[in-house]
């Protein structure tokens, strides 16, 4: 499905060169490529699966009118793919951190799962798999380039069910890239999606029949002035909501920063409120001592007093 377009290049994609207005880092790129290009979406999905896209039968199941405006906040560029009748591939781009991405992404697999018609067995529902392009490393203490997570059990490992798959590949960890993810050149699709010049393109364009389709469907798409403008959107969208995120985050240090300095205060004044405990129950055993000693030199002076008396009355006599 596509808007009607409104073409502007007169130039050929041999000659074209310079700086990408945007490559498919941007999720509405992303999106137009792989529904605009069946060949490029066989070509990426085989890479993820491992199998030859020749052999692979895809078709989106959520297609948009391409070109077509839209609101940021109701634009859904998730790609729902169905695989050979037999399975569904979700595909995401995201680039903007958000911090909640595991839940996210889990959201996604769940409702994908969720395709069991009314009256059939649980059993016919489709296998699913996640699949996640960020731009940023979702566990820092244990970062990877392209990583797979199953549903297992914690004692031994056994494997719940195949049907439910996360995976996720993280654009600025390339130099991550096993020799498996080389083997099936997830690695170059990665480069592939983070190209900035036409150079780049064309230069892996030459070596990959899927990614020369892309770089032509690049071209065309880029020719189109609706789908460059709602790129251009998305992209003013992302970056909004980057610094939003980073504000959100500046307070959040800043709140946390101020709780810490409560913390501190509370603690102080803890331990002042225990030294004036401290201080009260000195005061208080002074106060004891005091009266000891009073009562001491009180009964001193009643000894001293009756000796006195004794004496007087013995000279007396």
């Amino acid at each position: 499905m596509h808007y009607k377009r409104k073409k502007t290049n007169k130039i050929s994609l041999e000659k074209v060169s310079g700086k990408l207005d945007y490559n498919m880092t941007n999720d509405y790129m992303f999106r137009a490529v792989l529904q605009s290009n069946k060949k490029v979406l066989a070509g990426i999905i085989g890479a993820l699966l491992h199998v030859d896209p020749e052999s692979l039968h895809v078709e989106i199941q959520n297609p948009i009118i391409l070109g077509q405006s839209f609101e940021n906040k109701d634009v859904i560029l998730d790609i729902n793919v169905s695989v050979n009748n037999r399975s569904r591939l979700n595909l995401e781009m995201q680039i903007v951190n958000y911090g909640n991405w595991k839940e996210r992404s889990l959201s996604y697999l769940c409702r994908s799962f969720d395709n069991v018609y009314k009256g059939k067995d649980y059993i016919s529902a489709y296998p699913v798999m996640q699949v996640s392009f960020i731009d940023f490393t979702l566990f820092p203490e244990s970062p990877e380039f392209y990583a797979t997570y199953l549903l297992r059990n914690i004692r031994n490992n056994k494997v719940y069910t195949d049907k439910l798959q996360l995976s996720v590949m993280e654009l600025n960890n390339i130099d991550l890239a096993t020799k498996e993810d080389r083997f099936y050149k997830l690695d170059k699709w990665a480069a592939f999606f983070k190209a900035k010049t036409w150079k780049e393109l064309k230069a892996m364009a030459a070596t990959d029949q899927y990614m020369k389709a892309a770089t032509n469907t690049i071209f065309e798409l880029s020719s189109d002035e609706n789908i460059r403008e709602l790129c251009r959107r998305r992209e003013e969208y992302e970056a909004y909501e980057r610094h939003r995120n980073a504000e959100v985050k500046g307070l959040k240090r800043t709140i946390a920063g101020l709780s810490q300095v409560n913390a501190n205060l509370s603690q102080k004044n803890a331990d002042l409120s225990q030294e004036n405990v401290d201080l009260s129950q000195k005061n208080a055993d002074l106060s004891r001592e005091n009266a000891s000693l009073a009562q001491a030199n009180a009964d001193k002076d009643l000894e001293i007093a009756q000796l006195k008396e004794q004496l007087a009355q013995k000279y007396t006599n």
